[in-house]
């Protein structure tokens, strides 16, 4: 190692070791971001459900009908505006001029997660009941296919490339000095029957209650308004980025969530 009379290191020995640092800066923060959503995806679970959680989507006193519906509402379309405008290509393209590009996707995850995060804080109680499963069968039934969700949800990320979903893979790549490769278009197992199962997965666990409330209800309602209005911004992206590949697997796969036929 070169120094100079001081005993400092000279400017090129320098400047590598601080690209380094900030490497492994990208890199801690892309796995706090991850490990921030995968404590709030664990909370979400816990709030929809009304399991474990200190503060879930039924708990606490009842809020005046209007105000809590306004509240609420506000909350879902704060998280829906994000998630759909932040995902878009033609912000990110402005967006990577102003973040590292490594860190992108980790940046993503970490405002979703807080935007999860306000909603389990900020949520207003809305306690009348609109159905209630009392059989007990219907109940277990009702109550596997909230857990069938989640594992839907959980299972597609999987079938992709989780890591790269989330941000993981980005910073990795990014810390061994190695161009980070866009994903190819594949369409693995249940992908293969609808183009969105980790939304499938979604609409099935907010849906699947033995004891539907009126906040349940608005959550459930929102929520899959988002993801209908979500998907058709992300395919417009999919179709602008694989182009007759995207199209020709729409018109092999013609079922956005629920299907029961395989691709041709």
């Amino acid at each position: 190692m070169q120094t100079t009379q001081q005993g400092t290191m000279t400017p090129p020995m320098a400047s590598q070791t601080w690209a380094t640092g900030k490497r492994w800066l990208v890199f801690t923060y892309g796995a706090v971001s991850y490990a921030a959503f995968f404590v709030v995806f664990l909370y979400l679970i816990g709030f929809v459900g009304n399991l474990v959680v200190p503060k879930s989507i039924d708990s606490g006193p009842a809020s005046p009908f209007m105000p809590a519906l306004l509240v609420n509402a506000l909350l879902i379309v704060l998280f829906a505006v994000q998630h759909t405008v932040m995902a878009r290509w033609g912000f990110k393209k402005h967006w990577i001029k102003i973040i590292p590009r490594p860190i992108e996707r980790s940046t993503f995850v970490l405002v979703t997660s807080v935007l999860l995060a306000v909603i389990f804080w900020q949520w207003r109680t809305m306690p009348g009941v609109v159905w209630e499963v009392e059989n007990a069968m219907g109940r277990s039934v009702l109550q596997g296919l909230f857990w069938a969700g989640w594992l839907i949800l959980l299972v597609s990320t999987y079938l992709i490339n989780h890591f790269e979903l989330f941000g993981l893979e980005q910073v990795y790549r990014n810390l061994r000095g190695q161009e980070f490769t866009p994903p190819r278009f594949r369409t693995p197992f249940l992908y293969k029957f609808v183009r969105h199962p980790m939304m499938t997965g979604m609409i099935i666990a907010f849906w699947a209650t033995p004891r539907m409330t009126v906040g349940h209800l608005v959550f459930a309602i929102g929520m899959t308004a988002y993801i209908i209005m979500g998907t058709w911004f992300e395919e417009k992206d999919l179709v602008h980025h694989f182009r007759d590949d995207y199209r020709k697997y729409q018109e092999n796969v013609p079922n956005k969530f629920v299907s029961f036929r395989p691709k041709r």
